[in-house]
């Protein structure tokens, strides 16, 4: 039996550099909110991900995906982490207000490419499996393409349409600026649990925030 062809292979690359960016704003961060050494995060990330990088190029899809949730996996914990730790210093008055303005900016930013890059690897079974798809009709997000005519779609040029890695860095932006989906509603009950948790951390840092200001002024 014949195996199936992509019709047209996504990029994985986007995806590799929010990683890395995450790893590079978590060396940013003030010693006190970050789990073990500054740059642990960047290194493990960087080893997990050139040779996933190198397996994709050689189309393999098993190796690059288990490397990458498990990079993912890191920067999560990592986040997750720096966020509670942030909770505390505050409480405890440990970063000086410039420190809990910049802290915060780096999470917050974190937080949007973290979970984009949840979104991205997740939904309708990750890209390798979106691109045997053709066009995209199935997953767990309603993206504007998705609900137009067949017709329509054909007229614009977007029959073959699929979601790439910044559809799903603007919907984890909307999450975290909005606090809720905009443009594309959520459908399935994974999504919708990761969307509260963005959400949740991206209010709670502002919070943060605003409650540290009220006390300076």
């Amino acid at each position: 039996m014949a195996t199936q062809q992509p019709a047209q292979r996504e990029p994985r690359w986007p995806a590799f550099i929010a990683l890395v960016a995450v790893g590079l704003l978590n060396t940013a961060l003030p010693a006190t909110l970050v789990l073990g050494p500054k740059q642990l995060v960047t290194v493990v990330v960087i080893l997990l991900l050139v040779p996933a990088l190198v397996a994709s190029q050689r189309g393999n899809t098993e190796i690059p995906k288990v490397l990458f949730l498990i990079a993912l996996a890191v920067v999560t914990l990592s986040l997750a982490g720096s966020v509670a730790l942030l909770v505390a210093g505050v409480i405890h008055k440990i970063e000086t207000p410039l420190q809990l303005l910049v802290s915060a900016a780096l999470l917050w930013v974190s937080n949007v490419l973290v979970f984009a890059s949840w979104y991205w690897k997740l939904d309708a079974g990750g890209p390798a499996a979106r691109e045997l798809q053709g066009s995209h009709q199935d997953g767990a997000f309603l993206f504007p393409q998705m609900a137009l005519d067949p017709e329509v779609r054909e007229k614009m040029g977007e029959q073959d349409w699929r979601p790439g890695f910044i559809d799903y860095l603007f919907l984890a932006f909307n999450t975290s600026t909005a606090f809720s989906p905009t443009d594309a509603p959520v459908l399935s009950a994974w999504a919708k649990a990761l969307m509260m948790v963005q959400a949740s951390i991206s209010l709670l840092t502002l919070a943060l925030l605003a409650a540290r200001a009220v006390n300076i002024l």
